[in-house]
């Protein structure tokens, strides 16, 4: 099992992270798109909203829905700086690296995948 593979599985444990589901028009927009283009999103949303050392709107900068990687990014406990502190010990306070921001597309790009049927 991998790294990511074993954080998918400890998140599904909370009854929170585990209620996210892609709906089939998030499935439909994610085919239309392409994966790639959708992993773009990831880090144009990642790097804007949760990268920068001070975040204004703190724990209400990630919409619930409304894009794939929105709900992707509360499956997998990427939506704010205090989960990604939490879940995954990335400190709030400072700017994300750029490893730790490697780290939250790749999760989750995973959690998509999986979702997708593309294990």
């Amino acid at each position: 099992m991998t790294n990511n593979e074993e954080i998918l599985y400890r998140l599904k444990s909370s009854p929170f992270r585990a209620r996210f589901h892609l709906s089939n028009k998030d499935k439909e927009y994610i085919n239309t798109k392409g994966i790639e283009t959708i992993r773009s999103h990831a880090y144009d949303f990642i790097n804007k909203r949760l990268a920068p050392k001070v975040i204004p709107n703190d724990g209400k900068q990630t919409p619930m829905r409304g894009h794939p990687v929105f709900v992707a990014q509360h499956a997998c406990a990427c939506c704010c700086r205090d989960c990604l502190e939490k879940w995954h010990h990335i400190p709030k306070g400072s700017e994300m690296t750029n490893k730790q921001v490697d780290f939250a597309v790749d999760l989750i790009m995973d959690w998509i995948n999986k979702e997708m049927g593309n294990e």
